[in-house]
Formats: C-alpha cells, sequence, structure tokens
C-alpha cells in the first residue's frame, strides 16, 4: 500500500509517496538523494534520523519538488517526508516527535509575499516613489 503526502514551503511543493518492500532508498526527482548539496541532504534526512531505522528499514520513498529555490525545496521535501512516515505508520508519538524537534516538520507556514499594488514600482509591495519638493 502507498501513502502520498505534500508539503509547501514559499512558493516550493513537494509529493512525497511511500511504498512498502523497498529497499530503504529516498530518491527525489528521480535521483538518489546523496547526488544532492549537503544542505539539501541534510534537511531532508532530519525525518528518518529521528523516527530511526526501525521506520524507515524497508520503506521507499520518492519525493517530487518543483517550484520556489533550493532551501525552500530543501523544506517542502522535509515536510512532505515526515506527513508521509507519520501516516504510513499512523504513530501518533513519531507525530509528537517531529513537533517537538521542529513544528515546520508538520505544519505549514502561512507566510506568502504580498501582493504589489498599483501604481507603484517594481521594488516592493508598497513602495512608493520619492518627491524631492515637500
Amino acid at each position: 500500500m502507498a501513502t502520498h503526502t505534500s508539503g509547501r514551503r514559499k512558493t516550493a511543493k513537494a509529493r512525497a509517496t511511500v511504498k512498502e518492500d523497498g529497499e530503504g532508498t529516498l530518491r527525489v526527482n528521480s535521483r538518489p538523494l546523496h547526488t544532492y548539496r549537503d544542505m539539501f541532504e541534510s534537511r531532508v534526512e532530519e525525518p528518518l534520523t529521528i523516527a530511526g531505522e526501525e521506520v524507515f528499514g524497508d520503506l521507499e520513498i520518492t519525493v517530487d519538488t518543483e517550484g520556489g529555490g533550493i532551501q525552500a525545496q530543501a523544506e517542502a521535501a522535509r515536510m512532505a517526508v515526515a506527513r508521509a512516515l507519520v501516516d504510513h505508520t499512523g504513530s501518533d508519538d513519531l507525530e509528537r516527535d517531529f513537533r517537538e524537534y521542529d513544528r515546520n516538520m508538520m505544519v505549514e507556514d502561512p507566510r506568502r509575499t504580498e501582493t504589489h499594488k498599483p501604481s507603484q514600482s517594481s521594488k516592493g509591495a508598497r513602495h512608493k516613489q520619492q518627491k524631492s519638493y515637500r
């Protein structure tokens, strides 16, 4: 039985699929995790180290990410993996462990970029042109 979950961070999205009867592999965007940068790899592996080898030992986890930057994709993938492990095991203790370690493993951050207001420059959402005659 496969478990499907998702995670979002800013504009990045990640979808994780957990299948049983695997060899304990984790692939991100159809590539093994160890081919990514150290920062990305360490972020995505955090839920696995907290859960322990007994949970992850025979699972095959596939994560697909899109949008945002590499940091946001890593955070979204971390959230998707953590949610997938909790859904797959059905363990309230595991969810509590994730929340105690870092709440953002289970809960999305609702902050998004503010939309630009009309008749203003492109420097920011509330930036206005300066005037020199006051």
